[in-house]
């Protein structure tokens, strides 16, 4: 009987449930219009990145901590078994909403302090479980310690509030932002005053 299933079938990976072991497998799929020299390359070298992302990550805030393998074009890692906060957040009273928020700024600012970029913070890559927030996909991500990153990282999470959560979003990022500040409260605000030149470059795109 085969324990794995296809869960998420995506442009760069393919993501497997093995239901016996309760893990998760991302196998970078190879592209056939690539030259398969390069292909093996930068399948080997963005694996390796993530991986090693993952693990920074993993000591500073909840995530899956990849597993150690032969394998170059894989990660396997535990299968967090929560509540999708994209599906489930707005489901909460708004009181228990805030305080995830919190929690959910209180992890970012972490990763911040480590010059770590997730690349993809939305509501979609964060699962509840036991209480903590559990950050997830980081195949996007990489290590960088401009405040530019670090604003481009908040500016994709308040809009994905806003596009997702939009009944409380003003209040949840509030939430979030009180929160971010209190890790490393000087650094912190310069990243919140670089994500208000952000927003302004966004706005004049728009018109």
């Amino acid at each position: 009987m085969i324990s794995q299933k296809i869960i998420s079938q995506g442009a760069e990976a393919t993501i497997l449930l093995d239901k016996a072991k309760n893990q998760i497998i991302k196998q970078r799929i190879p592209k056939s219009y690539r030259i398969p020299e390069l292909d093996e390359k930068i399948r080997k070298l963005r694996t390796r990145s993530e991986t090693k992302l993952l693990t920074k990550a993993s000591k500073v805030i909840s995530c899956p901590a990849p597993e150690e393998t032969k394998e170059q074009y894989q990660i396997i890692m535990p299968f967090i078994k929560g509540k999708r906060l994209s599906q489930h957040l707005d489901d909460f009273p708004l009181k228990q909403q805030l305080e995830i928020c919190e929690k959910i700024g209180e992890s970012v600012s972490k990763l911040h302090k480590e010059d770590l970029i997730h690349g993809d913070l939305t509501t979609s890559n964060m699962i509840l479980k036991d209480n903590k927030i559990f950050f997830i996909d980081f195949g996007l991500g990489y290590q960088n310690g401009k405040y530019e990153d670090k604003a481009v990282d908040l500016h994709v999470l308040k809009q994905a509030l806003e596009a997702k959560h939009f009944t409380n979003w003003e209040k949840l990022w509030k939430a979030i932002e009180s929160s971010y500040l209190l890790i490393n409260k000087s650094e912190s605000l310069k990243v919140l005053e670089r994500l208000k030149a952000v927003e302004k470059r966004g706005r004049y795109k728009e018109h």
